[in-house]
Formats: structure tokens, C-alpha cells, sequence
């Protein structure tokens, strides 16, 4: 009778902690935009289910470094950004802002032109009319943010996420998966050496750093700072089940695309495109799936830009102690691609481009997360033990040697 009482009261304990659940799926967005789509996709065709298990890893590596993000806020009721731009000297803090603030925007073009993309796959529209289709209906999404709060806002980036999902997996239904191969996939191993820059490569761009920044942010907004201990506890435990369950669900849809590409796209080129790999879904599984796909696409590109934004402004709260309404930023920030879609810049080397600048960004956010978070002077009694410190090392310079490894292979050209 005791045994099924302690069962009960932990299964209402745990039901307790869903209404915390949130934050984690926000930032989450960051992990199937619209730069991670023909990476998965190209992935699956060349080379079938062998990097399988890179997406795996990709996604542990992220579990660790978001949770760590929003145990920052948590703990310390600051954000990643307002905590460096305390430490930091007011030239180092306009340095800093000034690199975080360009890979922020360096983000929100890719999501730009992802979203132009999408429409022009399921509207034939002019990248330029997608492109400002895009940053008026991003405008409209943080709207929700400013006038109704977080939470009204989290759902509706669930909704995405939702629909991104479907966009994303439903031409599994129509994919003759082989499970054992997919198993087999989960085994570590290269083919060559394109597939070791496809893994830099997938790899690399998984973790963002304006998620990073954004995460602690996003965590201290919803719960509000404390100094209880228990209620930290508490609001540790409830993030850690948002951020599986978030990542979970992300890294589930990275992998489902991958699937598909291996199981229906075996050989097809010119699925290192988003256009190509679009065509190549419609062509090989119906063109009801590449709308479903089309919309999906959409979905990521207009969630992400919109949570870009976002970060981009707390980016700028933290480091400058400046506020701008989301909609003013919304509105100077969408330029750029606007600018690159009117030009009749290649929106693939657009693309690749915004990657190689969120290289080099990704170790000013990921290397001051770990110190920060492992530093007893500032997180107290919650610093990170020894075993997640260990970790947080180990991933930390495994995602920066990755990035480090991907910008030189970018830049050289080599394959």
C-alpha cells in the first residue's frame, strides 16, 4: 500500500511540472530551421543511414548545452548576456554585442530566406514578395510576445512546431524505411571523407548560439527570479524534463528527415538544396507531400525568424542595457535579406554563408556558458558537479572543434 502511495503522489508530482514545461520548446525552434533541412536531407540521399547516429549525438551535445543555458537563469535571475555584459569592460561589452548581435543577424537572414523559399515553392512567388511576406508575419508573431506575455506566445510556437513536425515526417508514411539499416546506422563510422564534412556539418550547426543566449533569458522570464532553494530545485527538475522532451521532439524530426531522404532519395541530386530537395520530395513521393513539406518549411522559417528576433533583442538588453520593441527590431532586421533577395544573390550561398558566420559566433556563447555555469561564486550551491562540468567541457569543445573544422573546410572549398 505505501509502495502504490509514493507511485501516486511522484505521478502527481510529475503532473505538477507540466504547466513549467515551455521555454525549452521556444529555443528549440533553432533546431529545425530551415539551415538544417538540406543538411538531413542531403545526408539521406548520399549516404543513407549512415550518419544516423551523428544526429544522435548532435542532440545529447544540445540537451546538455540547453539545459546548462537555462539553468543560468535560473539560478542567477540573468541572462547569459546580461551576466557577461556585467563582467565585461564597456569596450569589451560593445565588442562582444557587436559579434553576437552579427551572428543573430547572420540567423535571421537564412530564416528569411528560408521562408522566401517556402513560398515559392508552394506559390511561385518572387523571393523579394516571400521575403517581406515573411517579416510582416514575424511582426505579427511577436506581437503575441509583446501584448499577451511568454506564455501565449510559447503556444503559438508550439503550434509550429507541431506543424513543422508534420511538414517535416509525413512523407515517412509514404517511405518504405528499412529499420534494420536504420539500426545499423546508430553504429559510429565514416564512409569517406565528404562524410566527415557532412558530420562537421550537421553537427555544427546544430546548437545556435542565439539559442544559447536566449534560452536563459526565456527560463528566468517564465519562472521569475528566485533566492528559495527549493524552488530552484524544483524549477530545475521541471526544465530538465522541457528540455528533453523539446529536444526529443526536434532531434525526432531531424532524424525523420534524414529517414526520408535515405529511404525515398537514394541517389537523387541536388538535395544540398532546399529548392532541390523540395523538388525532389514532390517528384519521388507526390506532390501532395512536397506541399505538406512546403508548408512545413514555412512554418520553420517563420517560428525561427521570429524567435531570432527575439534573442537578438535580449542579445541587446543584456550587453548594452538598450530595449527596442520587438516590432521597431523586427523592422530594421529583416533588411539584409531583403536587400540579398532583391539582388539576385545565390540564396544557397546566402545560406551557406550565414553558417560560416554562426561558426564563428558559436564559441563566445558556448565556452562563457560552461565556465559560468561550473563558477561556484555565481551559481552557488546549483554549480555544476563534477560529472556535468566534465561533460559540459567535453561538449563544449567538441561542438567548437566541429565548427572550427567546418569553417575551414568552407573557406578552403575542400570536400
Amino acid at each position: 500500500m505505501a509502495l502504490g502511495t509514493r507511485q501516486w503522489t511522484g505521478a502527481r508530482a510529475e503532473r505538477r511540472l507540466i504547466p513549467l514545461l515551455g521555454p525549452a520548446f521556444v529555443a528549440a525552434i533553432a533546431y529545425v530551421d530551415p539551415g538544417n533541412v538540406a543538411a538531413n536531407l542531403s545526408a539521406g540521399a548520399d549516404y543513407g543511414y549512415l550518419l544516423v547516429w551523428v544526429l544522435v549525438v548532435a542532440n545529447a551535445m544540445a540537451v546538455v548545452v540547453q539545459y546548462l543555458s537555462a539553468k543560468l537563469g535560473l539560478v542567477t535571475g540573468q541572462s547569459l548576456p546580461e551576466v557577461l555584459g556585467a563582467r565585461l569592460s564597456r569596450r569589451s561589452r560593445l565588442l562582444y554585442w557587436a559579434q553576437a548581435e552579427i551572428t543573430a543577424g547572420a540567423t535571421d537572414v537564412a530564416e528569411v530566406i528560408g521562408g522566401a523559399i517556402a513560398l515559392q515553392i508552394l506559390f511561385g512567388l518572387h523571393p523579394l514578395i516571400g521575403g517581406a511576406i515573411v517579416g510582416a508575419v514575424s511582426v505579427a508573431l511577436l506581437a503575441v510576445q509583446t501584448r499577451r506575455g511568454q506564455r501565449p506566445f510559447e503556444f503559438v510556437v508550439m503550434g509550429f512546431l507541431l506543424i513543422i513536425t508534420i511538414g517535416f515526417t509525413a512523407g515517412l508514411l509514404f517511405s518504405p524505411l528499412d529499420w534494420g539499416a536504420a539500426a545499423g546506422g546508430l553504429v559510429p563510422r565514416f564512409e569517406d571523407s565528404n562524410t566527415v564534412l557532412l558530420a562537421a556539418s550537421m553537427v555544427g550547426a546544430t546548437v545556435m548560439p542565439h539559442a544559447i543566449y536566449l534560452h536563459s533569458s526565456l527560463a528566468r522570464d517564465r519562472h521569475g527570479p528566485s533566492s528559495d532553494p527549493g524552488r530552484i530545485v524544483r524549477l530545475l527538475r521541471a526544465t530538465r524534463w522541457d528540455v528533453v522532451s523539446a529536444l526529443v521532439v526536434a532531434g525526432g524530426v531531424n532524424i525523420a528527415m534524414l529517414l526520408l531522404a535515405a529511404s525515398a532519395l537514394p541517389g537523387v541530386p541536388d538535395t544540398d538544396t532546399i529548392p532541390g530537395a523540395a523538388h525532389a520530395i514532390g517528384s519521388h513521393l507526390g506532390s501532395a507531400v512536397g506541399v505538406v513539406f512546403g508548408v512545413g518549411l514555412l512554418a520553420s522559417s517563420l517560428a525561427s525568424t521570429s524567435v531570432g528576433c527575439y534573442a537578438g533583442s535580449e542579445i541587446m538588453k543584456g550587453l548594452l542595457r538598450v530595449r527596442i520593441p520587438l516590432m521597431v527590431r523586427r523592422s530594421v532586421t529583416v533588411i539584409p535579406a531583403l536587400v540579398i533577395l532583391a539582388t539576385g544573390v545565390d540564396q544557397t550561398w546566402a545560406l551557406v554563408l550565414s553558417q560560416v558566420v554562426l561558426s564563428i559566433g558559436i564559441p563566445f556563447a558556448l565556452v562563457p556558458l560552461a565556465r559560468l555555469t561550473s563558477d561556484r561564486t555565481l551559481m552557488g550551491p546549483f554549480a555544476n558537479g563534477t560529472s556535468l562540468r566534465l561533460t559540459a567541457g567535453v561538449v563544449a569543445t567538441a561542438i567548437v572543434a566541429l565548427n572550427v573544422l567546418l569553417l575551414y573546410l568552407t573557406v578552403t572549398g575542400q570536400d
